[in-house]
Order: C-alpha cells, then structure tokens, then sequence
C-alpha cells in the first residue's frame, strides 16, 4: 500500500496505539543509488512524528481503513452450483507443467492441494487429463531429487523446473500433506510405487521428526556445518564406501551419480534414473528382485549418510501442522493397514489434548515442556479435522467426543456472527486493526476451508442441521473466491464438491474389534471415494450412539456385521456382504486407469 513493493525484510512504522502509518521492504545501511539509508529513513520519520503530527495521523486513519476494507470478504454470487468444481480441472491444467508435472516454473514447489483437487475432479468428471496430470506429477516429483531417496520425505521446493535440485529444507506440513496425496494416488490407481512413498515418508518423520512425548517437530534446516545440501549429496567414492564394489557400481547408475555431479563441486543430488521395472530390465533382473536389492542399497546408505552432520531442526511442535500429520498418518494407518501409523496418530492426539489444551482450550506451541499462546482457526480446525481422521480408522469413541469438543469451542471463539465464515483470531484476542478471516489454500489449506469440512463430516454424524447451515454460509460467502481463484481454493471447492454431491454415510454395526468387520473395512478403503464419513454403531456402547445420532437403530444381523449406507438422511436396508458394499461405492474396476508410461529425467 505504501510503496507499490512486496517481500522481505519488512519495516513498518507504527503510530504507539499501534496503527501502521508508514512502511518498506529493504532499506540499505546508508544512501546509494537513489534508494534512502535506514539511517534517514528513521531521521525522516522522526522529524514527520513530531512536527507534522496530523499527517501522520492522517496516513495512520487511512491506512486502517483501507486494511479493514481489503481484508472483509465481500459476498458475491450466493448459489452455489458444480460449474465452480467442474471447472477447476480445467483451470488449474491451463497452469500446468505438462512436461514435468506439477504447476509453473522454476522454483517449483508441490502443490499437494491442488494435486488433491484434479484427483477429484477425475473421480466426478473421469477427465483423464486431470488423472494423467496427476500421475505425471507424482511420478516425477518422486522420482526427483526434491524426494529424499535414500531416507525418505520431500524438501520445500525444486529450486530448477525438473524437480532435480531442491531447496533441502524439510516442512512437517509437506511431507504431512504429500504422504496423503501419494496415498490417496494409491488408492485410486493401484500403484505399488505411490505406497512405497507414502511409507518412506511416513517413516522418515517416525525417524527423524517425532519428540519423545509424541508431537512431531516443525521443520528440518536445508544445511549442515553451515553449508546447504551437504548432509544429502554424493559422489562415487562415497557410494563406493558405503556399497562396496558390487553394489556401488548400480547404485551409482539407479541414483543417477557421476564424477561430475548435478550440483556444487561436483556432488550428486540423488534421484531415479528410470523406473524400476525399466533399470531391472536394463541389468537383466527380476523387478522382485531389483526392489530388495534397492530397499538393502537404501539401508546401507543410510546407515552410512547418519554418520554425517544432521541438519538441525526447528523442534518447536505446532497445533495445526500436527493436526495434518496426525490425518496423514490416521489416513494411511485406514488404508494401507499399518499399526504403527495408528499407533502414532494416536500417540500424538494424546499428546495434544494432554500438553496443549488449558481449561478446554487449545494452544498454539509447545517447547521444551511448555504450551502458550492461543490457538488460531487453523489449529482448531486442523486438529478438529485430525481427530475425525483418527476416529475412522480406529473407531474410538473418544476421537470424535474431542472433535465436537473442540468444533463447538471452534465455533463459540471464531464464528463471524454477522456474515459467516471464521476469522483468523479468536473474538477475545488482542485488538487488531482488523480481524482477517483467511482465504487462500496455499502451501496449508486455510482455516475456513478445513473448518467448512468439519462441519460437513460433523452434520453426516451429528445429523445436527446448524452444523450444515455454517458450512453451506460460509462456502456462499467464498464462492467468489472460488470462482476467481480455484488455484488458490483447492481445498475450499473439494468442499463444495463435498456439499453438492451429497456424501454418503457408512455405519457398520458390529463390535469393535470383531475379526469378521475386516472385509467391510477393505471394502471402504479398497476405492477411492472421498465424499464419504464412516462410523461405527457398536452394541456394547450405547453411549456413542447418544453423541453420533447416526448410529441409532443401526443393528447387527444375528451378531453377524452388517454395513447401512445413508444419503441425505435416508439409510439403506442392511448390507450383508462386503462386495455389496464395494459395488454401492464404486470399486477400483468401475474406474479407468492410466497406465504409467513416464520418462524418468
């Protein structure tokens, strides 16, 4: 506003009741080039402050007034129709690296929501460009060196257009939300390769980001000894080392390292050379073979890359970045069947509800023994969204008790009475000169999109109809946005297509924990259906059935498990056997597959 200018450092001058009257990016030490020095510029503000007070007043009023403007959502078009949804696909395509996936140019970050966007588009529409985008995407993306291919996880952003050079930092809120893009990838398309991701990732934050208490650390440094990448590059004597003759020679070639490197000083960023199935051919052995020779490469240069210097890390623990990374791991303990991912799910939910909520009320950060400040909108929701998560894939009651907890508290602190939708702050934070309610699913998806969500998964359990009144409010006073800027609305318009299709419901009745539920649970997660909530009527726990209204009258059959799928309030007769329940979701065969026919660079 103040300079036509963006980005950092940034310095804002504020008047003592704390309103902004001036401001500028970088300011050199001194005068040159036609550019002020800091040093004038304070002198400059000083002599405004006291001896043209009113002018300073003035810019100070007007400058409030038009962040108030520029931050209010203005409502725009009220009806709320697919056209945004099924023109997403076709807008976020025309943005489209059709060469190496993803989206734009150098530096090229993920875009896990967007990815998650045409998945959904496809699954409506069978638009095999947004399916094909993909697939393209995540099979380059892994197969670059923006991927950890010897300890697993993602860096921030490929600093060139390939995905060959990364910024080696590590965010948790990344690998949280790749590992569930990769996930779900797996599901739709059956791809073994998109599971074997998914794991490394997963594994690589068991390893490297979790605190002993349960949370997990914010980020991971891009260097170490003060220099960037050197904990992550290789050269062949390295690999020599590591391998010894006999495997160092193929290593060398999978991992695509020479004597000249693709980074600083000749070293090599590690990424694939070719497909898997490909590089078995090229020397002549059996894919099965080639994948356990890998995985034992893997494990050796590991072990020996441990031996180096770490990265330091970020160790602070975060409300909402945990909330993506307990569904990130609840999500892939449901459909990959790994224990251990629940385990930590679980484990890491304690945590937060035991650590970092005070007299019913959540907090934003926790180190070194200590929760503090005040949760924001995304930690409500991300949390809130988390513990939903965590109560699918294991049906613990007490998951979703927390989650109506909070999503009320979440309500009661951020709801805009007068128009709708959520601000960013809660009603008794500090003053500020204008409460901002974030639009914007960027490298996180806004508080609004993942609390609209909630509300939608809490009224198909809830039957509470205000639950479905806020959503519906709220996306009617976004769907501007969405229609303007569905980039910058992914997550938002996979709601709105969460709301208009409608979702069903699944209740199975059984006991939890009965052996003979199991190929109802496969039979869900065997197909790629995201408009869905499951829930689990349990006769021996009559108190659950009293919170999810849902669950009422839902029996089992002689004591024999049984599945009730509901739409809008009405359920179907009981559902027997698995594969009829299968079939009422649209099993892997009902869907086109894209055969994967990708050029590894």
């Amino acid at each position: 506003m103040t300079t036509g200018h963006g980005g950092w450092p940034m310095t804002v001058f504020l008047t003592p009741d704390g309103r902004p009257f001036f401001g500028g990016n970088y300011f050199p030490p001194e005068d040159r080039m036609g550019m002020s020095g800091f040093r004038t510029v304070l002198n400059s503000i000083s002599e405004a402050f006291r001896n043209d007070r009113s002018r300073v007043e003035r810019g100070a009023a007007e400058i409030s007034s038009h962040l108030k403007e520029i931050l209010r959502v203005k409502k725009d078009d009220p009806f709320l129709t697919r056209q945004v949804v099924d023109h997403a696909a076709g807008r976020l395509l025309s943005m489209a690296d059709s060469v190496y996936g993803g989206f734009g140019n150098a530096p090229k970050f993920p875009h896990p929501l967007e990815l998650g966007l045409l998945l959904r588009c496809w699954r409506w529409s069978g638009d095999m460009a947004a399916i094909k985008h993909l697939r393209l995407s995540l099979d380059l993306m892994a197969c670059g060196g923006i991927y950890d291919q010897i300890g697993g996880g993602f860096h921030r952003y490929s600093v060139d257009g390939k995905w060959a050079v990364p910024h080696f930092e590590k965010m948790l809120y990344d690998n949280a939300l790749l590992a569930r893009t990769y996930i779900e990838g797996y599901q739709a398309l059956g791809d073994d390769f998109y599971r074997r991701i998914a794991e490394e990732t997963l594994d690589y934050v068991l390893r490297e980001m979790r605190a002993e208490e349960g949370g997990f650390y914010s980020s991971q440094d891009a260097d170490s000894e003060g220099v960037e990448g050197k904990f992550y590059v290789w050269n062949p004597e390295e690999i020599q080392k590591a391998l010894g003759t006999e495997d160092a020679g193929i290593a060398r070639d999978y991992f695509g390292v020479t004597e000249h490197g693709n980074f600083e000083d000749g070293e090599t960023v590690l990424y694939v050379s070719a497909a898997d199935e490909e590089f078995a051919a090229k020397h002549g052995i059996g894919t099965k073979e080639w994948a356990g020779r890998r995985e034992e490469i893997q494990r050796k240069m590991l072990l020996c890359r441990d031996k180096r210097t770490k990265p330091g890390k970020d160790d602070k623990i975060l409300a909402s970045w945990n909330g993506l990374m307990i569904s990130a791991f609840a999500h892939a303990g449901r459909i990959l069947g790994v224990k251990t991912y629940l385990e930590a799910a679980g484990r890491a939910s304690n945590f937060l509800l035991r650590e970092m909520v005070r007299e019913g009320r959540l907090l934003r950060t926790y180190r070194n023994g200590k929760a503090k400040l005040n949760a924001y909108l995304e930690d409500y929701a991300f949390v809130v969204a988390a513990l939903l998560d965590l109560y699918e894939a294991t049906f613990e009651a007490r998951w979703v008790e927390e989650a109506i907890r909070l999503n009320s508290r979440m309500l009661d602190l951020f709801w805009d009475k007068e128009e709708g939708g959520f601000f960013f702050t809660s009603h008794d934070h500090e003053s500020l000169i204008a409460r901002a309610k974030t639009l914007e699913d960027g490298v996180i998806p806004s508080g609004n999109s993942v609390a609209v969500m909630n509300l939608l998964r809490l009224h198909e359990l809830t039957l509470d109809e205000s639950l479905k009144d806020r959503a519906a409010q709220t996306l009617r006073l976004f769907n501007g946005w969405m229609r303007k800027a569905p980039a910058a609305a992914s997550f938002m318009i996979g709601a709105l297509d969460f709301y208009l299709e409608p979702p069903i419901s699944v209740v199975l009745a059984a006991r939890r924990g009965d052996g003979e539920i199991a190929p109802f649970i496969s039979a869900l997660n065997s197909a790629y259906f995201p408009n869905k909530v499951v829930s689990l009527a349990d006769p021996a726990d009559p108190k659950t059935a009293e919170l999810l209204p849902i669950l009422k009258g839902k029996k089992t059959s002689a004591g024999k498990p049984v599945a009730y799928v509901c739409r809008d309030s009405t359920c179907s007769a009981p559902i027997l056997e698995p594969q009829d329940l299968a079939s009422r979701l649209g099993g892997k065969a009902s869907w086109k597959h894209v055969e994967k026919k990708v050029e590894v660079r």
